[in-house]
């Protein structure tokens, strides 16, 4: 079938179609672009159609530039396309390819919402884990190959929210379940935040960087990360309060028939209480109350592993009920290899150097 190509640059345009395609996320919409160009992203929105007008596929590419031949390319969460078409899946990866290179990019990458397995739900219809490795024959034709560096959390835990608010209740695990309740009782109570709460956020989320170990920017990317994303109502904060006192807060956003929680932030104050399980319960319910279908909780460890950083992380989530959902991860495709080499080499050890530089400077914004 003869599929057409086009680029779009009208925003209503591009959400009617990402909205038809499969599994349309986040962070392939319009606004997640718009946010990204303000930090030095150039987005590149393709719409692929067939004879009829209908869109088969969608690509949101950002483009990045590091300096004289040095292009990064990234097409987070995407492309969006029924996977198993072996005609359209092709015809779209090589686009993609040639679009870069024509753009000057040295490499690509992808890293597509594709559920390899679903547990521990007993239906696999929506898994694509008998075609995992045609596509990866594919991909190795055209020349990609599984990334060693992962952008996008790789696996993350869904929770379905299609039962009632009794039912997702009782299929949490007991100890959830208490939390929530002794939250309550020892007086943390949730209001849903605004973007006059930025400020408050955002030193909790300073606060939360220094405790655990994780370097953040600086106030005014969250500003848009967070406030353009509220205004559209896409966004909304959960604020944790004990007797008026905030002590915890996340923020959580929506696009189509999903929600996700993104950004957590604590205080030391009344961590005993457990506020961080009420606040996800009151988001869940948000959710539900919004139309939303699922509530992605957003990252679990690449190996279920005790030892493993994120384990208690990955423990506190399926608390929740929500199952544990594994992707095969992102892929690269190398346009200019040594560059691509290079670039592989040299940027952990700058990732590295950059994350000290933005640890200080949060610790002084606090001392300040």
């Amino acid at each position: 079938m003869k599929y057409s190509l086009q680029e779009i640059t009208d925003p209503a345009q591009w959400s009617r179609a990402v909205l038809k395609l499969d599994n349309p996320h986040l962070l392939q919409s319009w606004q997640w672009g718009a946010f990204k160009e303000a930090y030095g992203w150039q987005p590149l929105r393709l719409l692929w159609s067939d004879p009829e007008d209908h869109p088969v596929a969608g690509a949101q590419v950002l483009f990045r530039s590091e300096g004289p031949g040095l292009t990064l390319a990234y097409c987070p969460r995407g492309p969006l396309l029924d996977w198993r078409d072996a005609e359209v899946r092709e015809r779209v990866l090589g686009d993609l390819g040639r679009t870069a290179q024509r753009r000057g990019a040295f490499f690509l990458k992808i890293d597509p919402a594709l559920v390899l397995s679903y547990e521990p739900a007993a239906d696999t219809t929506h898994t694509l884990e008998d075609v995992i490795p045609e596509i990866k024959r594919g991909l190795d034709r055209l020349g990609w190959q599984l990334s060693s560096e992962q952008v996008q959390f790789k696996n993350t835990l869904v929770l379905d929210l299609h039962p009632d608010e009794e039912t997702l209740l009782a299929d949490m695990k007991q100890k959830t379940r208490y939390n929530i309740r002794l939250a309550g009782r020892k007086g943390v109570t949730v209001r849903r935040g605004t973007k006059a709460d930025f400020g408050l956020l955002f030193q909790m989320f300073a606060e939360t960087s220094l405790r655990d170990g994780f370097a953040i920017r600086e106030p005014a990317y969250y500003q848009r990360a967070w406030g353009d994303f509220i205004a559209e109502s896409l966004a909304q904060p959960f604020v944790a309060e004990v007797e008026g006192d905030p002590v915890a807060a996340i923020i959580v956003f929506r696009y189509a028939d999903t929600a996700y929680y993104l950004y957590g932030m604590s205080r030391e104050l009344h961590r005993e209480k457990m506020p961080n399980y009420l606040l996800q319960w009151e988001a869940i319910r948000w959710a539900k109350e919004a139309g939303c279908r699922w509530y992605d909780l957003w990252g679990a460890p690449d190996e279920i592993d005790p030892s493993d950083p994120m384990y208690g992380v990955y423990r506190f989530k399926e608390g929740f009920g929500a199952a544990l959902v594994e992707t095969p991860g992102a892929w690269d495709l190398p346009i200019r290899p040594f560059l691509f080499s290079l670039y592989r080499m040299v940027m952990p050890r700058l990732l590295a150097v950059m994350r000290f530089i933005g640890r200080s400077a949060t610790r002084a914004q606090l001392e300040n």
